[in-house]
């Protein structure tokens, strides 16, 4: 059987791509489904991937919804149920997957691929893409959590308003109502989609699916509840082992940088001067610490 979902592991910039190659329209079958999930339990266990993009083959479609021919063996099946739950399953691996993970819609986004974006924890669309939820124009409603995932992205009003008419958003338009995080032109989804994750890659994967379990956790419960959920990722954090010791210089040297030299001249510094900071590792109990130290050496 061929394969329909291609992965390509970039282990020097730390990401791994997928590909639903399912032409002509990538539609979400349950080939494609099985094969997702067994490809996000193997990233997972990935300790050189630490983000995840997901697009279409080919620039028509990035999963232009589920595979029609499916839907007679499920209308009427008396196992219907849990085979709606077995793609539950799969969006609700891809929606908790313990890195960052990016959709890179390059062409329609109907039905089950809209679904299958909204799981994802960024999407990043093309100027051409369409993107809805048209299930009621078939007499029939998103099945796959896009009632519950769109209306925890864009709001209730806003999710009835799209899955009641079942008319496609343009990129714009999803991009004004936070359906997507940008858009960028036809033909440089990807492209686009790397350098956003490349911003994300350089960071400590443990900090990130940490910060992931929080805010994912967080949304679904009390402020009270969240900040509990917050404060207990953070104790569990080996990172603290760091801030009992302080920060490295040449950390600071990099990461305060912009903010010491926006502060209206409280210290006169620029890329060059920043060059006195010491080659070797020296460690500063305090940002106070690190720029008295600056001021000694610009004295």
């Amino acid at each position: 059987m061929t394969k329909l979902i291609r992965v390509i592991k970039e282990k020097e910039n730390k990401l791994a791509v997928i590909t639903i190659d399912n032409p002509p329209l990538n539609v979400i079958s349950k080939q494609v489904f099985r094969e997702l999930g067994e490809t996000f339990d193997e990233l997972s266990k990935d300790t050189e991937t630490v983000a995840v993009l997901i697009t279409g083959a080919g620039n028509i479609a990035f999963a232009a919804g589920a595979d029609i021919k499916e839907f007679p063996s499920m209308m009427g099946n008396p196992n219907m149920k849990e085979m709606v739950k077995e793609s539950h399953a799969v969006l609700t691996k891809i929606d908790l997957f313990p890195k960052p993970t990016i959709a890179v819609l390059n062409g329609l986004t109907l039905g089950g691929g809209c679904e299958l974006a909204l799981a994802c924890d960024l999407r990043v669309a093309e100027t051409q893409v369409q993107i809805g939820l048209p299930e009621v124009k078939l007499g029939l409603f998103p099945g796959a959590g896009g009632t519950q995932r769109l209306s925890r992205l864009v709001g209730n009003a806003k999710a009835k308003e799209i899955i009641f008419t079942g008319d496609p958003l343009s990129a714009m338009e999803a991009e004004k109502i936070g359906l997507v995080n940008k858009v960028v032109e036809q033909g440089s989804g990807l492209s686009e989609a790397k350098i956003l994750a490349s911003r994300m890659t350089r960071h400590s994967l443990q900090a990130l699916s940490r910060i992931k379990k929080a805010i994912n956790e967080g949304s679904e419960t009390t402020l009270e509840q969240g900040l509990e959920i917050e404060t207990n990722l953070l104790k569990k954090s080996s990172k603290l082992k760091m801030l009992k010791k302080g920060f490295p210089l040449s950390w600071i040297n990099v990461n305060l940088h912009s903010y010491i030299v926006n502060q209206g001249g409280v210290l006169c510094m620029n890329w060059k001067s920043m060059s006195v900071f010491p080659k070797r590792m020296l460690w500063a109990t305090s940002i106070t610490q690190a720029i008295s130290y600056t001021s000694k050496k610009h004295a």
